[in-house]
């Protein structure tokens, strides 16, 4: 090897070193896009892709009846007849997402927020308080338990919908 081969080898080896390597996404930071694609999910009303954030065997305490879901299928369910329920576009938020997750178990909690038209052309606008637990299945996460719930003023028996902290 000639000097000139050996400056040439020693610049590209030095080179690659020193190239910052891409560090793979956290297990937080996997967690928030799927979150991200849940939220875009339902702006966009897209049953199938809301879904898509689901395990087979979710549990779901949600604000409406009946108590509880046991499965995707339930809760596909509930999803639907929520979607129904809203005429044209909708605006949805997700915010505060905090996210906590070690090996293959991880949890978050939230505020969602969902603006739309009733069928008779209402407004509702409505925000609940979310915590999610997931798990890691075949490489991905999922939702494996959810709790969704709001605030209620005990003076009345009415929910605050706005649940403002």
């Amino acid at each position: 090897m000639n000097k000139l081969t050996a400056v040439a080898l020693a610049g590209v080896i030095s080179t690659a070193c020193a190239a910052p390597l891409a560090a793979a996404p956290t297990a937080e930071g996997q967690i928030r896009t799927l979150e991200a694609k849940f939220a875009a999910a339902v702006g966009a009303k897209d049953l199938d892709a809301i879904m898509k954030v689901y395990s087979p065997d979710v549990f779901v305490f949600d604000v409406v009846p009946p108590r509880q879901y046991v499965g995707a299928a339930a809760y596909r369910a509930d999803w639907k007849d929520l979607l129904a329920g809203m005429a044209g576009p909708l605006k949805f938020e997700l915010t505060d997402l905090d996210v906590t997750a070690d090996g293959n178990v991880g949890y978050s909690h939230s505020i969602q927020r969902i603006v739309s038209k009733t069928p008779s052309g209402a407004t509702s606008d409505m925000t609940v308080r979310v915590t999610d637990v997931y798990r890691k299945q075949g490489g991905a996460w999922l939702i494996v338990q959810e709790h969704v719930s709001m605030p209620i003023d005990l003076a009345t028996g009415k929910p605050d919908m706005s649940s403002k902290p």
